[in-house]
């Protein structure tokens, strides 16, 4: 395809892309000292609801990055200043910004070179600029579902944060952070209060929940929310959990 084919498609494709909402589109930072390649991407991305921004050089792009943080970074390798290369590996630091690169160099060793340093995909020139579009789509898609993924696996109701993966409970209290040392039994019992915090739980409940593989009595549950209490109260957190007369038990007490 023609650069003047590429340009009145990309300008067909900005016109139809008016009306699109801004602050709830990603920001691509373009990495590319090529003008007219870059301006071509910037259209192809914004006719599919995404803003960008541009960066001849790679000084630019880590400077653009570190204020703007963007959503992912089109990275073109052989740019002034900086190269590629060297920009990757700066910003695999201290940054998991999704990274595609964009490159002349289509040797399977530079490809593999890319991927080690970071890149989370490589695009070889010339390309279809609708191409690296569905490739932008889905590295967000895969980054999403990522940051999703781990922050459903997070619970955070203050004062504590539950790492369901790991199976620890950290407290933030007067600007300090403390990891409980609970037994498994304990993490799922106070686990199992953090996700409810407003209901009241009988002791039957609790142990259908966080203790079903054995006959154990329900009077077996005070005993471990006791120690809980211990536990909480060495760290400065009083009344969780808390008890119900004739019920069972509650995340905390009525406020």
């Amino acid at each position: 395809m023609e650069m003047n084919d590429l340009r009145f498609d990309a300008q067909k494709w900005c016109a139809d892309s008016e009306g699109a909402e801004a602050n709830h589109q990603a920001l691509i930072l373009i990495a590319e000292d090529e003008p007219e390649i870059a301006d071509i991407l910037a259209a192809y991305l914004a006719r599919s609801g995404m803003r960008t921004v541009h960066a001849s050089d790679g000084v630019k792009t880590l400077a653009l990055h570190s204020s703007l943080k963007p959503d992912l970074i089109l990275l073109d390798i052989q740019m002034p200043k900086m190269d590629g290369w060297k920009v990757l590996a700066e910003l695999r630091q201290h940054s998991h910004t999704p990274v595609i690169m964009l490159t002349a160099m289509d040797q399977d060793v530079d490809k593999l070179v890319a991927l080690r340093i970071g890149a989370d995909d490589y695009v070889i020139k010339p390309f279809n600029p609708a191409e690296v579009v569905a490739r932008v789509q889905a590295v967000l898609r895969r980054t999403m579902d990522s940051r999703q993924h781990h922050e459903q696996r997070i619970l955070r109701v203050a004062p504590f944060d539950v790492d369901l993966d790991s199976h620890e409970i950290s407290v933030n209290q007067d600007g300090q952070r403390y990891l409980l040392s609970l037994t498994l039994t304990e993490f799922k019992l106070l686990t199992h209060f953090i996700r409810s915090p407003k209901r009241v739980f009988t002791r039957g409940e609790l142990l259908d929940a966080c203790l079903p593989e054995g006959d154990t009595l329900e009077r077996t549950i005070d005993s471990h929310i006791s120690k809980i209490r211990k536990k909480l109260e060495a760290v400065g957190i009083h009344g969780i959990p808390a008890g119900v007369r004739g019920v069972g038990y509650r995340f905390r007490g009525e406020s």
